[in-house]
């Protein structure tokens, strides 16, 4: 019998249901009708439209399919699926992690939650998210078209947050630090004067985010308290597997105190910044993975995830050439939002 496959799992944030991604749990999970009846059913429940529905519908409509309380249940429910896809014959998981929104997909897949849990989490955190809109959200890049980090943007990024913030009515923040992308959040006056400080840069950026918060700031707080409020600890269990979280913190399967995962779930992790690239650092340093699978849906986190090794020299990649060299022959990541990629990955 061939000798399993070590695996760290990442699981996706938001802006990863998009129109490629239209009809993707019909594609790729229609074995899974129990489940999906059951996320329907909870979405019947609290008034909203079904997942089935949505993702069935004719044509994606971007104000609809990327609002908080649809792209969460959306990006959910495909990226859990997936992860219940993964060929255990074939790999071991060693740890989870994820993006932003893919913690809570990440605490499922660990087992802190329930299937339905994690579901009931996700759904009412981009609830509260989509009703209370607070900011926004700008992306700008730390690193050149060939992933090679800016000497010195850095500083200069980190210093503009801290001399837009000082202007009286603005308030801005890191929000996300993702490979080679920083994500900044803040209210409206203040991504406005963002905007008009930064440099267009590779044809694209700076990117305003479409239906997105100030996610991960202490614009956050009025949700941290509604979510503490209303989604009790006794959701949360002991992980089943290792995960690591926004601050590169890794939960154990022994020593983690559920009470503890509650706290950081709907505490720091809404109102302080999600640090995307040193989790997946500490993921490969920690468990030693042979591959690292993404979760679907989308194919944007692929990005992120090999600027991420690439920082940290993993296994000689120091360049987007040497990635997408090494990918052709002996892929060290394994997007399931691929479909070549992904039929590595499925029993």
């Amino acid at each position: 019998m061939t000798e399993k496959q070590r695996v760290l799992v990442v699981a996706p944030g938001r802006g990863t249901y998009n129109r490629e991604e239209l009809g993707y749990l019909a594609r790729h999970h229609a074995d899974k009708k129990a489940l999906m009846a059951t996320y329907d059913a909870l979405r019947d429940e609290a008034g909203q439209e079904r997942l089935s529905d949505l993702d069935g519908r004719a044509s994606f409509q971007p104000r609809e399919h990327t609002r908080g309380d649809n792209a969460s249940a959306l990006i959910y429910a495909a990226a859990f699926m997936d992860f219940l896809s993964i060929d255990r014959e074939r790999y071991e998981i060693v740890a989870v992690t994820g993006n932003s929104m893919g913690w809570y997909i990440a605490l499922a897949c660990a087992g802190v939650l329930s299937a339905e849990a994690g579901f009931n989490v996700v759904n009412r955190m981009g609830s509260f998210m989509q009703e209370a809109l607070i900011g926004g959200q700008i992306v700008y890049p730390l690193v050149d078209e060939n992933w090679q980090e800016i000497p010195g943007r850095r500083t200069v990024l980190e210093d503009l947050i801290l001399e837009i913030d000082a202007l009286e009515g603005h308030d801005l923040y890191l929000s996300i630090d993702l490979g080679g992308l920083l994500l900044f959040g803040g209210n409206e006056a203040a991504l406005k004067a963002l905007q008009e400080r930064l440099p267009s840069e590779q044809d694209r950026f700076p990117l305003r985010l479409l239906n997105h918060a100030a996610f991960h700031t202490p614009l956050q707080e009025p949700i941290s308290k509604r979510a503490r409020a209303q989604l009790s600890a006794a959701l949360f269990w002991r992980p089943k597997l290792p995960l690591i979280d926004g601050r590169g913190k890794a939960w154990t399967t022994q020593g983690s105190k559920t009470s503890a995962l509650w706290d950081y779930t709907l505490g720091h992790q809404v109102v302080a910044p999600y640090d995307f690239t040193k989790a997946l650092q500490v993921g490969v340093k920690d468990y030693a993975p042979d591959r690292i699978i993404i979760l679907g849906p989308g194919k944007t986190l692929g990005g992120a995830v090999a600027q991420s090794l690439i920082q940290m020299n993993w296994r000689g990649l120091a360049s987007k050439d040497d990635f997408i060299t090494r990918q052709k022959s002996d892929p060290p990541v394994l997007a399931m939002g691929m479909a070549e990629q992904r039929e590595m990955v499925l029993a």
